[in-house]
């Protein structure tokens, strides 16, 4: 890129970045509230929280991506226009296409980040999700353990807790267990849920056990300090369930046959395979709708208000265009090409109406020669 087209990619790329960047806080936002769940009702720690907001990132951006390039690029675009800087390069013999291209690149650039995100990081980022949401629900201390209610287990186990700590410390356990005609009843001043050569357990003490036998028989045994097995207990059939969002793009293309019986039909995961591709390319249909709204008319002193909400109008309709032929696809496969067509569509057709458009420096002579010319001194009235 020579200088010009260096100057026009930095001033076009930090409105971007700029807009890039605070949508995707907003949506980090959102979803650090989405997973306060995790804290308040499962009992896991801040550092749980933030690692399933992060994971949740790289799915938003598909969406936050374009948003970020059509936003930040009207505002530069309509910045250099409304200043004369590009009215400045066409009347200084710059072409129309080394105007519109610095935009474009950087469009590209963003596409493939985009992309790579979408068909990289995306899948293994939901995996882990998936595995830590799995871990969160399977978690015995949190199945066990909630603040002032009884919560009953399997195999006839109940468990109440006073009070947990924000360090993990148990204040006031109580614990029973009906096997039958067997019951026996634990308590402890605290406890602490931790692990003895790999197997789960609870550290109690000080407290007490009674033992009320099926022979009638009642044993009473006060203890300083028990490790309390809970293995019995953690026995789950549960599996890790991954979605379509979850898969690699192989996986997508060709699922097998335990693929399908478990996260759907071969349509459904070829329509999310074509949306992983087709949505970074929304990013090209917003630079070029941005192009379109500054350049694809003619210079206004009044602003380009009106051509800003039609180019933004017309971004949210293929947008949501989009999500319907996805959606639309995973019933028919025979839709799938329409995932392409149109954001290139829109693409072309934003980007002709750009170069169609006569230069800036053209209508200023047109607008000169339509003047009245000044009459010579002298002249007869």
């Amino acid at each position: 890129m020579n200088l010009i087209s260096r100057y026009l990619f930095r001033q076009i790329a930090l409105p971007v970045a700029a807009a890039c960047g605070a949508l995707c806080g907003i949506g980090v936002l959102s979803q650090s509230l989405n997973q306060l769940e995790v804290i308040v009702e499962r009992g896991q720690s801040a550092w749980i929280m933030l690692k399933l907001t992060a994971l949740a990132t790289p799915q938003l951006l598909a969406v936050i991506l374009p948003i970020g390039v059509l936003v930040g690029g009207l505002m530069a675009l309509t910045r250099l226009q409304r200043e004369q800087e590009l009215t400045a390069c066409f009347a200084g013999g710059v072409t129309r296409w080394r105007v519109v291209a610095p935009g474009m690149r950087l469009a590209v650039l963003v596409t493939l980040l985009s992309m790579f995100v979408s068909l990289y990081i995306q899948p293994a980022a939901q995996r882990e999700a998936r595995e830590t949401a799995f871990a969160i629900r399977t978690d015995l201390a949190s199945l066990l353990v909630q603040e002032g209610q009884f919560v009953q287990a399997g195999g006839g186990l109940t468990v109440y807790v006073q009070q947990i700590e924000q360090s993990g410390l148990i204040r006031n356990l109580f614990v029973h267990i009906q096997d039958g005609d067997k019951v026996t009843t634990w308590d402890a001043t605290t406890a602490r849920f931790t692990r003895i050569d790999g197997a789960p357990a609870l550290l109690m003490g000080p407290g007490s056990m009674q033992q009320f036998s099926d022979r009638g028989v009642l044993n009473f045994l006060s203890f300083d300090e028990y490790a309390f097995d809970l293995t019995p207990f953690t026995g789950t059939e549960e599996v890790i369930a991954f979605r379509e969002s979850d898969l690699w793009l192989a996986e997508l293309m060709r699922p097998s046959a335990d693929m399908l019986e478990r996260t759907g039909s071969r349509e459904e995961l070829l329509a999310e395979a074509h949306a992983r591709i087709t949505s970074p390319l929304y990013a090209l249909t917003a630079m070029a709708l941005a192009l379109a709204a500054v350049l694809g008319g003619q210079f206004r002193r009044t602003g380009y208000g009106g051509r800003v909400a039609a180019a933004a109008a017309a971004f949210l309709v293929a947008r949501v265009a989009g999500y319907g032929v996805v959606a639309a696809s995973a019933w028919n496969v025979w839709l799938a090409p329409l995932q392409y067509l149109i954001p290139l569509g829109v693409t072309v057709l934003a980007l002709r109406m750009v170069f169609r458009q006569s230069s800036p420096v053209a209508n200023v002579r047109r607008a000169l020669g339509a003047l009245p010319r000044p009459r010579p001194a002298g002249a007869a009235s």
